[in-house]
C-alpha cells in the first residue's frame, strides 16, 4: 500500500530538519571530539626574578626550548600596534577568519602562481603554533576549524598571548619575550619600534630571516614592516629613526644568574617565581667570586651567601664559582655539608657567657691539657698561657674553647645548635663530643650564615629566606650574650676594608673548607673555600683565602657599622661588661713549692668587701684589700676561692709540692661559677 502523500512530505520534512540539525551540531561534537591541543602553550620554561622584578634567570621549557609565557602587557604597546596592522588588521572585528584577506590571498595565488600573501588571520597563526604541520590545503582548512574554536575559547588578548608565547624567533627561540632577551638582551617590555618590527617579521620565515646569518634579508623584512605598516602609528622622524637603527648580530646568552637558586625555585613554584635576591648585587657577587678563583689552586672552587640581617631574606648566592675544567657546575655548595673548623666557636663562646660560666675579660687557661683521650692542639702548635675569653676567641684558640664546650656540654652545645637552625651533621650513631668545638661535625654554609645572623641580630634564629617576606623570630641565645659576642668579633679586615663588620674564620681539618663569615648592622654574609670533592688544599685557611673575598663582599653593601658592645657599668650590657671578679694569682693547675714562703693570693675587679677561702674556710684579713698572703700548712692538693659582695666567686686548685718533687706541666681550668 502506497503511503499517503501527506505522510511523505512529514518524513521528508524530519529528515531535512535532521539533517539542518546535524549540521548546526557537527561543528560542537567536532569541538568535543577535537579540542585544541594547548600542551605546547603550557610547556613553558621558569622565569625567576629578583626582589624588584627584574629578570635573574630564566630556564628552557622541555626540549630545550626557550619559551616563556607572554602576554599583551608583557611587550611593549608599539609591538601590538605593528603585530596588527602587519598581520590582520580587522583582528578585533573577525571570528578566527578573516574572508577579505583570504579571498585577497587566493586572488593573488591565482595571478601570481604562487603564494604572495597568507591570508591568515592572527588566530590562525595562533592554531598553527600550537599544533604545527605541513602546510598545504587541509593544513589550512584545519587551522580555519582550530581558528574558531580559540575564538569560542578565548579572549582576543589570551589569542594575542598564544602568537607572543610561540611566535618562531630563531632556533629554538619562541616566543617574542624570549626572542627580546636573546637578540636584544632587554624585556619585551621595553623594545623599540625597530626592534619590535625585526621581531614580528623574523615569526614568518625565523631560518632565512635570522640577522646573524641573513642580515640583508632581516633588514629588508624589517623595514618592510616599518614603511608599510608603520606609517600610520609612527612620525616620520620617528620612522627615519628606526630604519636607520642596527640589527643584532649575534644572540646573546639568556640570563643566567643565581643559576644554582634558580633551579633550586623553579621546582617549588609556578612562573615567574618572584625571589629576594637582589640583580645587581647578585651580578658583583658572581664577578667576585670568579675573580676570587683566577687566585686559588686548580679544582677549587668559591661559594657564598648575603642576606638582610633583620629578615633572613638573601640578597645574593653563588652556589660555586668553578674553573672551565670543572665538571662541578651543576652543584650548589651553598647546600653541601662541609667541617666549619674554628666557625662554630662565636656560639660557643655566646653559650658560655648566657649561663654565666664565663665573661669577656675572664681569664682563660691556654695551655697543655688532656681531655680523657682527647688531647688538641693550637692551629699553630703554641700556646698562649693566661689570656681573656675575648682574645682566646679573636685568637680562635683551640684549648680554651674545648675547655667551655667540657663546661657547655657537648650534647647540650648540640641541641643549641639544632635550635637555632645549623644541626650538627655527626656521622650514624656518633653523639656530639668536645672535637665539636672545633669544627668536628658538618654542617652547611646556609646554616652558618643563619647562625651568624642569630648572633648580630639580637639572639633571635631563623632561617635564610629567598623569596620575599620576614623571617622567623624565635629567640633562642639571650639578647646579651649575642652582642657580647658581637662587640668582641668587631674588627678591622687585614690590610683594609670596610669598619664596623664582626667577623670571625674557619679551617677544617687538613684546609679542605676555608671559612670567613661576618655581620654588620643590616647584613650577614659567608664565604666558603675548598674543593667540591673535599680533597685537601695544601695551606688553605679562612683568613688567607676566604676572608678577603668577605672584605670585599662588605665593601660593595651599604655602610651599616656594627658598634662593639658597652663594657661601662651604666651600659645595657653591664652584666657582662662591666669590672668581673677574676683571679691574678695562683692560675689554675698551679704547683707551689713548699717551704717557699708565703704564697701571695691576688683578685682583680669585683665589689668589695672580699672572702678569701681554702678549702672553704675563710681566712681573717682586712677585707678591702684584694690580695693575701697564704702558707701552705703542708703538701697535698688545695682550693682557693675568692668571693665578692655581690656573691660572685672565683676559683683555683692548686697542688703544693714537697720540695724536689717533679713539676708536671698543666693547668686546670674549672667552669662551675657557683662552685
Amino acid at each position: 500500500m502506497t503511503p499517503p502523500r501527506a505522510m511523505l512530505r512529514k518524513r521528508r520534512l524530519w529528515m531535512l530538519a535532521a539533517c539542518l540539525g546535524a549540521l548546526l551540531l557537527a561543528p560542537f561534537a567536532l569541538d568535543r571530539l577535537f579540542p585544541p591541543n594547548l600542551t605546547r602553550l603550557h610547556a613553558v620554561g621558569a622565569e625567576v626574578q629578583d626582589r624588584d622584578g627584574r629578570i635573574l634567570s630564566v630556564l628552557p621549557a622541555p626540549g630545550g626550548f626557550w619559551r616563556l609565557a607572554t602576554g599583551p602587557d608583557d611587550v611593549a604597546p608599539v609591538l601590538l600596534d605593528l603585530l596588527i596592522a602587519a598581520e590582520d588588521r580587522r583582528f578585533y572585528q573577525h571570528a578566527g577568519l578573516d574572508p577579505l584577506a583570504l579571498g585577497r590571498a587566493a586572488g593573488q595565488w591565482l595571478r601570481a602562481g604562487r603564494v604572495v600573501s597568507g591570508g591568515s588571520t592572527i588566530t590562525m597563526q595562533a592554531a598553527r603554533l600550537l599544533e604545527p604541520r605541513p602546510r598545504g590545503l587541509r593544513a589550512k582548512a584545519i587551522e580555519i576549524f582550530r581558528a574558531f574554536q580559540l575564538e569560542a575559547r578565548f579572549s582576543k588578548r589570551e589569542i594575542l598571548g598564544i602568537w607572543l608565547t610561540l611566535a618562531p624567533q630563531g632556533g629554538n627561540i619562541e616566543g617574542i619575550r624570549a626572542g627580546a632577551l636573546a637578540w636584544f638582551g632587554r624585556p619585551a617590555q621595553r623594545l623599540d619600534a625597530a626592534e619590535a618590527a625585526l621581531l614580528i617579521a623574523l615569526a614568518r620565515r625565523p631560518a632565512s630571516l635570522s640577522p646573524d646569518r641573513h642580515a640583508e634579508a632581516a633588514r629588508a623584512a624589517r623595514d618592510d614592516v616599518l614603511r608599510r605598516r608603520g606609517a600610520a602609528m609612527l612620525s616620520p622622524e620617528d620612522q627615519a629613526l628606526a630604519l636607520a637603527a642596527p640589527l643584532p648580530n649575534a644572540r646573546l646568552p639568556m640570563p643566567a644568574l643565581a643559576p644554582h637558586l634558580a633551579r633550586e625555585l623553579a621546582r617549588q613554584g609556578d612562573s615567574p617565581i618572584r625571589s629576594s635576591l637582589d640583580a645587581g648585587l647578585q651580578r658583583a657577587s658572581e664577578r667576585l667570586a670568579n675573580e676570587a678563583l683566577a687566585r686559588l689552586p686548580e679544582r677549587a672552587s668559591v661559594a657564598l651567601i648575603i642576606a638582610d640581617l633583620r629578615t633572613r631574606e638573601t640578597r645574593a648566592l653563588v652556589g660555586g664559582a668553578f674553573g672551565a675544567e670543572s665538571r662541578a657546575g651543576s652543584l650548589d655548595l651553598t647546600r653541601a655539608t662541609r667541617s666549619p673548623g674554628s666557625a662554630l666557636k662565636p656560639f660557643l663562646y655566646a653559650m658560655a657567657f648566657e649561663q654565666g660560666l664565663v665573661r669577656p675579660d675572664t681569664l682563660l687557661s691556654d695551655l697543655p691539657r688532656r681531655f680523657g683521650a682527647y688531647a688538641p692542639e693550637n692551629f699553630d702548635r703554641g700556646f698562649a698561657g693566661r689570656i681573656t675569653a675575648a682574645e682566646a676567641l679573636r685568637l680562635s684558640l683551640n684549648l680554651p674553647a674545648v675547655a667551655l664546650l667540657d663546661g657547655v656540654g657537648p650534647a647540650r652545645f648540640a641541641a643549641s645548635l639544632r635550635s637555632a637552625g645549623a644541626a650538627p651533621v655527626l656521622p650514624r650513631g656518633v653523639d656530639a663530643s668536645l672535637p665539636l668545638a672545633l669544627g668536628g661535625a658538618g654542617t652547611t654554609l646556609r646554616d652558618m650564615v643563619g647562625l651568624y645572623a642569630l648572633l648580630g641580630d639580637g639572639g633571635r634564629a631563623g632561617a635564610l629566606r629567598f623569596t620575599p617576606g620576614q623571617g622567623a623570630d624565635a629567640p633562642v641565645l639571650e639578647a646579651r650574650a649575642a652582642a657580647a659576642v658581637a662587640g668582641v668579633l668587631v674588627q678591622d679586615f687585614p690590610g683594609g676594608g670596610p669598619r664596623g663588620v664582626a667577623w670571625k674564620t674557619g679551617t677544617s681539618w687538613g684546609g679542605r673548607d676555608a671559612w670567613a663569615l661576618g655581620f654588620d648592622g643590616r647584613h650577614v654574609a659567608g664565604v666558603w673555600v675548598g674543593r667540591p670533592d673535599g680533597t685537601p688544599i695544601p695551606g688553605l685557611t679562612g683568613r688567607d683565602a676566604a676572608l678577603p673575598l668577605l672584605a670585599r663582599v662588605f665593601a660593595l653593601l651599604p655602610e651599616a657599622p656594627l658598634e662593639r658592645a658597652p663594657s661601662r657599668p651604666d651600659a645595657p650590657m653591664a652584666a657582662l661588661g662591666s669590672d668581673p671578679l677574676r683571679l691574678i694569682f695562683p692560675p689554675p693547675g698551679a704547683v707551689l713549692a713548699e717551704g717557699a714562703g708565703p704564697v701571695v693570693l691576688r683578685v682583680a675587679g669585683g665589689r668589695r668587701p672580699l672572702t678569701f677561702l681554702v678549702d672553704g674556710a675563710p681566712i681573717a684579713r682586712d677585707a678591702a684589700r684584694r690580695e693575701l698572703g697564704w702558707t701552705p700548712p703542708g703538701p697535698g692538693f688545695y682550693r682557693i676561692a675568692i668571693m665578692d659582695a655581690e656573691g660572685a666567686l672565683v676559683a683555683a686548685d692548686v697542688r703544693v709540692a714537697p720540695p724536689g718533687a717533679p713539676r708536671a706541666e698543666g693547668a686546670v681550668l674549672r667552669l662551675t661559677p657557683a662552685e
